[in-house]
């Protein structure tokens, strides 16, 4: 049985720790502090940090891998074609690797940064910066196709996917998603719960995915409401899906 927990970390990042009760052993995923984690270590004596899993190579996701690394000599996991600082084992697209005794998929998901790697186990997902709950993140390195098609590949996995990203982005974001469809009633619905999560200091992750299709723009760019809005923004006629992801994701830069 594996226990999911968030691991608060600067502002409003997570690292999320995997935990085997049965072996005593956890897992961490983007630990850009060593901080939070080896404070959870000292408070649960007995527990051994076998495994972290790396999505991308920005500070914020890696900066506590080599204290990690060099306190415990847990085995790193990180995407191939970038710096991953203390990696063991570089990972490419459709990679297969165990952690904790379960088997995880590894997808290329390039845009916020061109090795994105996203960490995939039945239900489970652990996608990085790439999609957010309701949102997705900047393109940093990638261009609109390459983020458009590493979310269009995410969103076909099962529908009660858990989406565990790595960032308390969601109150931000649905505010953006009102502001594309204004009539969307599940849009809304969420935007209330979230607020009143946020004001009482509520984690609001992980989501899933079927929520995501439903509350995300970034997965509903064939929508004609949102076609739409994406048209009316940039002053011309998106012709394709990844076009309207290109107009949102502009939009949302300045939002």
């Amino acid at each position: 049985m594996i226990q999911i927990s968030a691991l608060p970390a600067f502002t409003d990042n997570y690292i999320w720790l995997l935990q085997d009760h049965a072996s005593r052993r956890c897992a961490v995923v983007d630990p850009g502090d060593a901080t939070p984690v080896q404070a959870w270590l000292e408070a649960h004596p007995g527990w051994v940090l076998s495994e972290i899993m790396v999505t991308h190579h920005h500070h914020d996701h890696v900066g506590g891998v080599q204290a990690l690394k060099s306190a415990t000599g847990a085995r790193v996991y990180g995407p191939a074609s970038e710096n991953i600082p203390a990696r063991d084992v570089p990972l490419e697209d459709n990679d297969r690797i165990s952690v904790l005794d379960l088997d995880f998929d590894v997808y290329a998901v390039p845009g916020h940064t061109l090795g994105h790697i996203a960490y995939y186990h039945r239900g489970l997902l652990f996608c990085g910066d790439t999609l957010f709950a309701a949102g997705c993140g900047r393109l940093f390195e990638g261009t609109p196709q390459q983020m458009h098609r590493s979310l269009g590949r995410l969103a076909a996995l099962p529908e009660d996917t858990l989406v565990y990203c790595t960032h308390e982005y969601t109150l931000n974001n649905l505010k953006f998603a009102a502001a594309v469809e204004p009539d969307n009633p599940d849009i809304a619905a969420r935007l209330e719960k979230v607020t009143r999560q946020r004001h009482d200091g509520v984690i609001t992750l992980p989501s899933t995915l079927a929520l995501e299709k439903l509350t995300n723009p970034f997965l509903r760019t064939t929508e004609t409401s949102v076609k739409q809005k994406a048209d009316e923004r940039n002053g011309q006629r998106n012709g394709t899906p990844s076009e309207v992801f290109a107009a949102l994701r502009a939009w949302k830069d300045k939002f």
